[in-house]
């Protein structure tokens, strides 16, 4: 019976073909090779410290679920803290008013506490009320944003009309979820870059990252920043270029070490 020929893509997406056996071509990257700037996602002061001196992460975001998990009770204490700290690398820090008035209120106040904070903005309030009258009026005053919680095209198209293209911005759209609902948000990631284009000072953020994959994704759909959570960027910075075949023989020696350490017998 003859075989079929098998493909299979290399780093320049060109195809390589084998009659006689599987040949993976070095698709290995790590996050060095990457253009996409890595943020780290979280308000654990401990692990953003560690992350904030690492050159390879560019920058921070956090929002009020990852603070209430943190633990943390008093928002300003903990934002004018952290500032102390992290001075030079952008951070976003989340407004958590429902109301607009509000919220005007504090992303000025969130935004003067330093020159490198961006102030985080919802697509909507939890009525459903959109924030674009409000992002406009924050972008007239020069404030930085970034507009969090996007998951359509139609808001990215909205967010687009309402920001400056003199001031700088983030647009978080929240790919990880797209992918949730079992859509592939990787088109949906290029079309926000091709609605952004005339923002020269607008940045489109993958937000959401459920695995490592996500990160090399990001960069791989244009898009300017991928922010991630803790854990993944951790498992990110110790496995990203790994060679296969030594991660399979140290996952074969990390199930033999857990049964000789569980005492299995048979």
């Amino acid at each position: 019976m003859k075989r079929r020929k098998l493909f299979f893509p290399n780093r320049r997406n060109k195809l390589i073909g084998t009659n006689r056996m599987l040949i993976y071509p070095n698709l290995m990257r790590t996050l060095k090779d990457l253009k996409v700037k890595v943020f780290a996602d979280g308000a654990d002061k401990k692990g953003m410290l560690e992350l904030n001196a690492n050159p390879l992460i560019q920058g921070m975001t956090t929002n009020p679920t990852l603070m209430r998990k943190a633990g943390i009770t008093d928002f300003e204490a903990f934002a004018r803290d952290i500032l102390k700290s992290i001075t030079a690398k952008p951070i976003s820090l989340e407004v958590f008013s429902d109301d607009f008035p509000e919220m005007k209120r504090q992303a000025l106040k969130i935004s003067g506490w330093a020159p490198n904070v961006y102030a985080k903005i919802p697509i909507t309030n939890t009525r459903g009320e959109s924030s674009l009258p409000l992002v406009q009026e924050l972008a007239a005053e020069n404030v930085k944003l970034n507009i969090t919680a996007i998951l359509t095209l139609e808001q990215v198209e909205g967010v687009a009309k309402a920001l400056s293209p003199k001031v700088p911005s983030v647009v978080s759209v929240f790919a990880g979820r797209i992918a949730d609902t079992g859509v592939d948000p990787m088109p949906i990631m290029r079309a926000c870059k091709k609605i952004l284009k005339n923002l020269p000072q607008a940045e489109l953020l993958w937000a959401s990252v459920r695995e490592a994959l996500n990160i090399f994704q990001a960069d791989d759909c244009g898009c300017e920043i991928v922010t991630v959570p803790h854990d993944i960027l951790a498992k990110a910075l110790k496995l990203a270029g790994m060679d296969l075949g030594a991660l399979s023989l140290d996952t074969v020696k990390m199930f033999a070490s857990d049964a000789k350490a569980a005492g299995f017998t048979l």
